[in-house]
């Protein structure tokens, strides 16, 4: 088969970019579409293994796009419908921003990857809407209901869905009346040392924007007292400045070997967001620290309570706080050894395999012909 994989856009490496190389690794004559990317980036990503070709849409070629692509998103519907697809049998679609709106051939078989349905035109937009500047306040109403409109039309494109997370297959079923197979992301558990000596402070690891409510975080550890460690970058970053307490330490972004070093010590991590799945979780648990999660979402598929962490029912401050005395008091009993036994289950041969067998199911029901009345039964 001649291969297509379509992604939205690869100018980092995420947890999206990271299925679309361990699926590259799949298939490495398949040739890459992308809205916009980083090539020398893709490439050093996907390593000599990989012999396909680059392909970016005319977004690519806007003003500023590899900076200011998002602003570039009303255009991006119409960008993956002028692809040319035609000579590909199996086209894969990495879902999140828009990327399986590609039109294929009739008898090609067009399997999505859905990191999640697009959050900031769907359930997400209310909390995206509130946090914009005036001027997206005042036109995003208008671009979101086109790309809503288009965002349900185009899951019809699509033959097969494969979610990462039970999360994400509600979420398909709820706004694009489909069914969808389950089949986890890649984590790269080895990467990590679950037998290091653990330390007394607790970890927040992420991006500072509203929705995973870092600020919750901060403001339990400053009422608490507990040593809290926090690492990433984001809107928020001045903001948890301003009211962190001695006690709370703002590393902003870190290169790989520093995060890897506090998974490794951390007495635990803290993880308060709604997630479709939540890498950062897994590798905590690979590193053998519990994590204190909220209960809802992709934690629902990684986390088991009292085992591996603890989930807490409610964001709020009270709820957190509640979960950390939990674990202060040593309520709940963690070994190292099951959490890593656990987060292994996550490894990116496991997504392989399952991907493929998702894949062979897939080409199977297209080639089964459909179900004919005879003379008789007519």
């Amino acid at each position: 088969m001649k291969v297509a994989i379509v992604h939205y856009w690869w100018l980092s490496n995420r947890g999206g970019e990271a299925v679309v190389a361990a699926i590259a690794e799949l298939y490495p004559e398949a040739d890459l579409f992308v809205h916009v990317c980083d090539e020398a980036l893709v490439r050093q990503t996907l390593g000599a293994g990989f012999k396909g070709k680059v392909i970016t849409t005319f977004i690519a070629r806007l003003p500023g796009a590899t900076k200011h692509y998002q602003k570039y998103l009303p255009l991006m519907p119409v960008a993956l419908e002028q692809l040319d697809l035609t000579a590909y049998d199996l086209v894969i679609s990495s879902e999140s921003g828009p990327a399986k709106g590609v039109v294929t051939r009739p008898d090609a078989l067009h399997v999505c990857y859905c990191h999640s349905p697009m959050r900031y035109v769907w359930d997400m937009y209310p909390a995206y809407l509130s946090g914009a500047g005036r001027v997206v306040r005042a036109l995003f109403p208008w671009v979101a209901h086109w790309l809503r409109v288009w965002d349900r039309a185009s899951a019809d494109r699509v033959d097969h869905f494969v979610a990462n997370s039970s999360f994400v297959a509600s979420r398909i079923r709820k706004f694009y009346r489909r069914e969808a197979e389950v089949v986890f992301p890649p984590v790269n558990v080895t990467a990590f040392d679950h037998r290091r000596e653990r330390g007394d402070f607790y970890l927040c690891l992420g991006q500072l924007v509203p929705y995973k409510r870092a600020d919750m975080v901060v403001e339990v550890f400053n009422r608490l007292g507990l040593p809290l460690v926090v690492i990433g970058e984001g809107e928020l970053f001045e903001r948890l400045k301003a009211i962190a307490g001695p006690n709370v330490q703002l590393m902003g972004r870190q290169p790989f070997g520093v995060v890897k070093d506090k998974l490794e010590t951390c007495k635990a991590l803290v993880f308060p967001g709604l997630e479709d799945f939540g890498i950062v979780p897994v590798e905590a648990m690979a590193s053998g620290a519990p994590v204190i999660a909220y209960g809802k979402g992709g934690a629902l598929d990684t986390i088991v309570h009292g085992q591996t962490g603890v989930l807490f029912d409610e964001q709020s401050n009270e709820a957190l706080e509640r979960a950390v005395r939990a674990c202060e008091a040593g309520e709940h009993r963690f070994d190292v050894e099951a959490l890593r036994k656990h987060a292994s289950g996550f490894d990116k041969r496991i997504f392989q395999h399952r991907f493929l067998q998702a894949v062979a199911r897939a080409l199977d029901a297209q080639n089964t012909p459909p179900l004919r009345l005879s003379e008789e039964g007519a």
